[in-house]
């Protein structure tokens, strides 16, 4: 990925996001349980957890997409569900765990959507605008794809297609379910940067649910852990993941030692039976 981000840390001003209680369900079935969320400010967040925990569930409660049954989210104080969505949007970004684009649409197009929540009745497509796309699509190394239809690109493309809008979107609160999804590695830790540096040079709020938990206990500030429903550990990677917390919430045995490039707690899973190395390994 190409180009850097400007130090527009004054842009993202304080802007909180906090569930209070939150009990979130489908058709009636409750998958979040009573859930207490302060999301740190200027912040990276992981959510982590085994399938099904109800990690997703909770960022949709948090990007607006899912009204809680209980409890209620706050966006700088006030009530998420009792916003505007065009005032939501302009501050708040969610990107789903599989988004859909319209058919036939070109990825500079489906970029430019982005800018939706910045124009009104009386604002048209500016120069702002247009440079906003640009280095959106720089950003994330799909400029090279504008001009291609969305539906005609692969997974890992898709996906960084879909951050882009985000990206040009410019909220102050980024919100991102499995954003690794599809990508290699390489991209993986590239997308990953991309968002720690967002965060650092702008103040920009990410919180982002994460399979991968060497992954999320390099780049998060803040650990979220959930099991059953509910936030079962909190804080810092280095003060929350242990064996202890693996097990509880994964109910895999593993060894939790120190990471060799990044000082971060580092998972080894063990599994059911110790692994043996084949005969001929090197």
């Amino acid at each position: 990925m190409t180009d850097r981000l400007t130090d527009r840390r004054d842009q993202a001003s304080a802007t909180s996001l906090v569930a209070h209680g939150v009990h979130l369900a489908y058709d009636q079935r409750r998958v979040v349980h009573g859930v207490d969320l302060d999301v740190p400010v200027g912040r990276v967040t992981v959510v982590v957890g085994a399938n099904g925990c109800g990690k997703s569930t909770l960022l949709r409660g948090l990007g607006r997409i899912l009204r809680p049954v209980e409890g209620r989210v706050e966006l700088d104080g006030h009530d998420l569900h009792g916003m505007r969505p065009r005032e939501v949007a302009a501050v708040l970004g969610l990107l789903p765990q599989q988004p859909v684009a319209p058919e036939g649409i070109t990825v500079a197009d489906l970029v430019g959507r982005g800018r939706h929540p910045h124009q009104g009745a009386f604002r048209r497509w500016s120069a702002a605008d247009a440079d906003a796309v640009a280095r959106a699509l720089a950003l994330t190394d799909t400029q090279d794809l504008a001009a291609r239809r969305v539906e005609e690109l692969s997974g890992g493309q898709r996906q960084r297609v879909w951050v882009a809008m985000m990206l040009a979107q410019d909220p102050r609160i980024l919100l991102l379910d499995e954003p690794t999804t599809y990508l290699d590695i390489a991209h993986q830790v590239d997308l990953l940067d991309l968002l720690a540096e967002l965060n650092e040079r702008r103040g920009t709020t990410v919180v982002m649910v994460l399979h991968d938990l060497n992954l999320a206990a390099r780049y998060a500030h803040h650990l979220v852990v959930m099991a059953q429903g509910r936030v079962v550990r909190e804080g810092a990677p280095a003060a929350v993941l242990d064996a202890d917390c693996v097990r509880e919430a994964f109910g895999l045995e593993a060894r939790v030692i120190a990471d060799p490039v990044a000082g971060c707690p580092l998972v080894v899973p063990v599994g059911r039976t110790r692994l043996r190395a084949p005969a001929n390994a090197v």
